[in-house]
């Protein structure tokens, strides 16, 4: 029997994400959907402005949707919410002993909130049990170009240790969210401005790679630089890294650290992990978006473009789909490594 799931803001961008990810899950099973009121009391098919290539499930079309509140007929929920509604929302769902996973910023920086990328900092899951919310916690994943970002910086700062990285990106327009970017601004055009998103960076990869202290997470002493840009891409967020190592590494030994590299989701075989969470490429133009955002169901990082740096140390390009890595499949990886790992079962349902 299936574990019973719900979806908060099932209607946005990331919420048809989760409905797309989670159709034929082997573990979990979506009996809930939940949006704002002017979409809840309305057959999902009425509500949603569904704008994947996959068509809409017809068992999803024709649930009726509920509000964000708490008497939803499961225990887990995948959040979608703007960060606009998300806070109070998430602590309610949390309060009334939901297992909360949230696609939101809201609660990334609470002390006793884990910020997770289950192929990174599985160990960092132990934090929740600080909140005090009884059965029920909030555990966020991380913004989707931290997300690509992080897990491509994992082996090497395993392994060289890093002082400092400069990161310019990319980013598709999906990242905006539906109806997102007006076509007049990005035709023909580079936004060089994504809000609250250079922030976002420099800070999360610090809480990310930190280290689990007793009540919690001493940040990671990396100094980091980003720039991010807007690009006309559907999907796929694309990256130009520089770092600088606390030791030195040749190319084939930083080639070597992401080839090898496996964590927890792995080891476990979770439904959601890809075979290999890095996969590197020889060729001098990739990757691209077009060609490898979807590699390994979307949830592989790619790199490739391994050079010197004359600035720092060395200089590499990696790609992540931003809506799947980037969003909703970390965030269904977090509820599968949870149900595996704490052992949530359908008799506490």
């Amino acid at each position: 029997m299936k574990i019973p799931v719900g979806i908060l803001g099932a209607t946005g961008s990331v919420g048809q994400q989760f409905i797309h990810l989670l159709r034929d899950h082997p573990w979990f099973d979506i009996t809930a959907l939940a949006a704002s009121e002017r979409s809840a009391g309305k057959k999902y098919k009425e509500a949603a402005n569904w704008f994947l290539s996959s068509p809409m499930p017809e068992s999803v079309g024709n649930m009726e949707i509920g509000m964000c509140e708490p008497n939803l007929p499961c225990r887990i929920v995948f959040s979608g919410l703007d960060a606009s509604v998300a806070g109070d929302i998430e602590t309610d769902f949390a309060r009334a002993g939901y297992i909360v996973i949230s696609n939101a910023r809201n609660h990334r920086f609470d002390e006793d909130v884990p910020l997770l990328i289950p192929d990174v900092n599985d160990t960092h899951l132990a934090l929740k049990n600080k909140q005090k919310y009884g059965r029920g916690c909030i555990v966020t994943n991380p913004n989707c170009s931290t997300i690509g970002l992080t897990i491509a910086m994992k082996p090497l700062y395993d392994r060289f240790g890093i002082e400092s990285l400069h990161v310019v990106t990319f980013q598709a327009l999906s990242g905006a969210g539906y109806p997102g970017v007006s076509s007049l601004d990005i035709i023909d055009n580079v936004i060089p401005y994504i809000s609250g998103e250079e922030e976002k960076i420099q800070k999360e990869t610090k809480k990310i790679l930190g280290t689990l202290e007793e009540n919690r997470i001493r940040p990671a002493d990396i100094k980091i630089s980003a720039q991010c840009n807007r690009v006309a891409v559907t999907d796929g967020h694309l990256e130009c890294v520089s770092i600088k190592l606390r030791e030195k590494a040749s190319e084939s030994d930083i080639i070597d650290a992401w080839k090898t590299y496996t964590a927890k989701p792995q080891e476990l075989a979770l439904p959601m992990a890809p075979l290999k969470p890095i996969h590197f490429f020889d060729e001098p133009a990739y990757p691209q978006p077009k060609l490898h955002r979807n590699l390994d169901k979307g949830m592989a990082v790619s790199v490739g473009r391994l050079q010197k740096c004359p600035v720092l140390d060395y200089k590499f390009v990696l790609l992540s789909h931003n809506t799947i890595r980037g969003a909703a499949g970390t965030a269904i990886l977090i509820g599968e490594m949870m149900s595996r790992e704490i052992g949530i079962r359908n008799s506490e349902f």
